[in-house]
């Protein structure tokens, strides 16, 4: 007896088994490796010193490692077998934006091999590890800048309601870039090539900054006159701490490496830079890290389940702790080492749990499964 289903089976199962399980596997996932490798760079920079932690984070960073080698062979099984879900990510505009977040994964492994990698694969294989993964993260995350606020502005639908932090995610891509470039400045040949690298991160700073000041607006605007975000939503207001804590990183990171790269009155600008610019930020980053647990702390009372965005408890919060973290070592306060201190308690914590929930749903197929049809409510 044939039913009306059977003819669909030829076509489901000519699709190897492994990708049938990544249909559904969108460039979201990418946020689980950034905020791995930044608790393995958080860390690092710590200004206490606990004994057996640089064990541990370099064990961290090979996780991320790991994950990123994972989800880079995934998401080719992806667009390959499944090139229709692929475009309709890019043509969706709460998806596309998280485009952004391969760029942010392959720049967060680079500078972990750095930072904390190099114990474990030696100073030499860590430099072309980060070349290639900055690299290639750089231009990845240049042309996410540029396509997807393309993509919103002709292909995309967008209404004024339907604006998240999510729409920051292709900005703050170069940020990373400039923030994690400067780890290559010594290495590269005295001269030239570290004026340019240096100066050129500081190039991406700008486009960042100055694109983020024009998207913010329209998501403080929806918060403000649409009220909150739907509860799966919420966790992505941490989002916007990214460009608040990976700039004030990246000018810190600039005065780090300045002397002797650029001339001497620009180098000692840069240290200006760094405090005039950082303190002022990290005080916003404050007020919108209380903002944003407000939200979250009633979206959890209203019922708020997990979902893949309580990864943007990890990222996010990791940028304010590097933020923290130059600024302390600048100014020399013993206040901002105790809120780098204070602050990646809670990236610890939220990556633990973003972590354990994660697995779970892999462990029972809940995360990679396709959307449910909602159920008819009763009248």
């Amino acid at each position: 007896m044939v039913t009306a289903a059977q003819p669909l089976l030829p076509r489901a199962t000519a699709r190897p088994p492994r990708a049938m399980g990544v249909r559904h596997l969108g460039p979201n996932w990418y946020a689980t490796v950034m905020g791995t490798a930044v608790v393995a760079t958080a860390g690092a920079g710590l200004p206490v010193s606990v004994p057996g932690l640089r064990p541990v984070l370099t064990g961290v960073w090979a996780l991320s490692l790991a994950l990123l080698v994972t989800l880079l062979g995934a998401r080719a099984l992806h667009w390959t077998h499944h090139r229709d879900q692929a475009r309709a990510h890019l043509l969706d505009p709460a998806m596309a934006p998280f485009y952004g977040c391969l760029s942010m994964a392959l720049l967060a492994v680079g500078g972990g091999a750095l930072t904390v990698g190099s114990d474990w694969i030696g100073t030499e294989a860590a430099v072309a590890l980060d070349a290639v993964l900055f690299t290639a993260g750089t231009v990845v995350g240049l042309a996410a800048a540029v396509a997807v606020p393309y993509l919103m502005a002709v292909r995309h639908r967008i209404e004024p309601a339907q604006a998240t932090p999510v729409w920051l995610l292709p900005l703050v891509a170069p940020m990373v870039s400039a923030a994690l470039g400067p780890l290559l400045v010594p290495h590269l040949p005295a001269g030239q090539a570290r004026e340019t690298l240096l100066l050129a991160c500081v190039a991406m700073f700008g486009v960042s900054l100055l694109a983020t000041l024009l998207m913010l607006p329209l998501v403080f605007g929806r918060l403000i006159t649409g009220g909150p975000l739907p509860l799966a939503l919420t966790p992505t207001l941490f989002l916007v701490l990214g460009p608040l804590g990976q700039s004030t990183t990246a000018v810190n990171k600039f005065a780090d490496v300045a002397p002797g790269v650029v001339p001497t009155p620009y180098s000692g600008g840069f240290g200006v830079l760094a405090v005039l610019y950082g303190v002022p930020v990290m005080g916003f980053a404050l007020l919108w890290f209380a903002l944003a647990t407000a939200h979250v702390v009633r979206a959890r009372r209203e019922g708020m389940g997990f979902a893949m965005t309580w990864w943007a408890f990890t990222f996010p919060v990791g940028t304010c702790v590097t933020g923290a973290e130059g600024l302390a070592r600048h100014t020399g306060l013993i206040a901002l080492d105790g809120l780098a201190v204070v602050l990646y308690a809670v990236l610890a914590a939220a990556w633990g749990t973003a972590a354990l929930h994660t697995v779970r749903g892999l462990l029972s197929g809940a995360l990679l499964a396709g959307p449910r049809t909602a159920a008819v409510a009763p009248r």
